[in-house]
């Protein structure tokens, strides 16, 4: 199969599909939007001042594995956050933003076969979408494992047949989950880490919300693969500033994970990467080395999941995220609350079938509508309100 034919089948991605679906249609009332995950909070004024402190720097080549002051900060980072000791040369790579590496990194990490056969990349199912698009770019086949109230929202891996599992080359897992909001414990990855290291396949950690919680900070995966004694090249974690610090335009993250893994990474951005610009990189170094401005951040979520559990939480079947700054909230079908809702109120929401694939099981998705709570905070709260006025009467 060619390149072009693997991709002839993708879905129509799910903003496009979206306007598709509202834009014939005139709002019902002052337009919210409450759908694309775009952080509003303010970002940390002196952000400004390094940036022309170094501007510079826009003047060289930047390195393409991420600058020394930015790869120790990360690593610094790291080690307060998750008490997992990195060496910043060999196991930390800078990125253009989180979706850039975990796109290349199939293609540095996935093997051409698995046990003889096509290698399987698993994918929660919704999922984001760059994990279908990275398998079907590496030729693996894509198996979608629906991530639903009876699995805690979070894909349950460990009950897939044994042939499946040992075609297996690469498990995205994203903790906190996009869209549900669900947090994978130490139990959940202790399970998912010993059904990796018995079937010998890498695990993909999106923890790019691990910044946005409730009370408890969530677990990351590579502080449980230390304490089990995994193999270090068997998790990959990727981070980004675009949540935790609401800089989603410096396209700033990092992936980190065993030496072989970062090598490998590493030898692809030689060729086909997109280095952070420098003067951003130095931006970058001081955001990670700073916690108040995240503090700050994480105590203006906690004001919005109190709204939303204050409006929501009288509707049949809302469950709380525990995590991250989406809801997911139960419809009879999706895509008609979300015409619904643009109709009769102007709020324009996601419809969950447009983040999920059909499977043998079902959509997942499909009585679900997405729900970002990113906007301004009595923004959202109206929002919300006419959102449970509309859909819950």
């Amino acid at each position: 199969m060619t390149f072009p034919e693997r991709f002839s089948n993708l879905p129509e991605y799910a903003f496009p599909r979206l306007r598709s679906l509202l834009d014939v249609h005139a709002p019902g009332g002052e337009v919210v939007h409450m759908t694309i995950g775009e952080p509003k909070h303010a970002f940390p004024g002196w952000v400004r001042d390094v940036l022309a402190d170094n501007i510079d720097g826009f003047g060289k080549y930047p390195p393409n594995e991420g600058c020394p002051e930015l790869r120790n900060a990360i690593a610094d980072w790291v080690k307060r956050r998750y008490d997992v000791t990195l060496d910043a040369d060999t196991q930390i790579m800078a990125l253009n933003g989180t979706r850039e590496g975990l796109f290349n990194a199939a293609i540095a990490l996935c093997p051409e076969t698995k046990n003889g056969k096509r290698p399987v990349i698993l994918t929660p199912n919704p999922f984001y979408q760059v994990y279908a698009v990275a398998a079907l770019a590496v030729a693996a086949e894509p198996h979608f494992v629906n991530a639903e109230a009876a699995t805690g929202f979070l894909p349950d891996y460990t009950a897939l047949p044994a042939d499946v599992l040992d075609r297996v080359a690469i498990a995205y897992i994203c903790s906190p989950a996009n869209p549900q909001g669900a947090v994978a414990d130490d139990a959940y990855w202790r399970d998912l880490i010993a059904l990796a290291e018995k079937h010998d396949f890498r695990i993909f950690a999106d923890e790019c919300y691990s910044e946005i919680y409730r009370d408890t900070p969530p677990t990351g995966a590579l502080q449980v693969a230390r304490d089990m004694g995994a193999d270090p090249e068997r998790v990959v974690i990727f981070h980004s500033l675009s949540k935790r610090s609401n800089l989603p335009g410096l396209r700033s993250g990092f992936v980190a994970g065993g030496p072989e893994c970062i090598a490998r990474i590493k030898q692809l951005r030689a060729y086909a990467g997109a280095p952070l610009p420098l003067p951003l990189q130095q931006v970058a170094a001081r955001v990670w080395a700073d916690e108040a401005h995240v503090v700050e951040n994480r105590a203006l979520y906690a004001e919005k999941f109190a709204i939303a559990d204050e409006v929501l939480g009288d509707v049949p079947g809302y469950q709380p995220p525990q995590a991250g700054f989406f809801l997911w909230l139960p419809v009879a079908d999706g895509e008609q609350a979300a015409l619904q809702a643009w109709r009769e109120t102007g709020v324009r929401v996601l419809p969950g079938a447009y983040l999920a694939r059909d499977t043998a099981a079902g959509n997942p998705g499909k009585s679900f509508i997405r729900v970002a709570m990113v906007a301004p905070k009595q923004e959202m709260q109206r929002g919300l309100i006419k959102l449970r006025d509309c859909l819950y009467k």
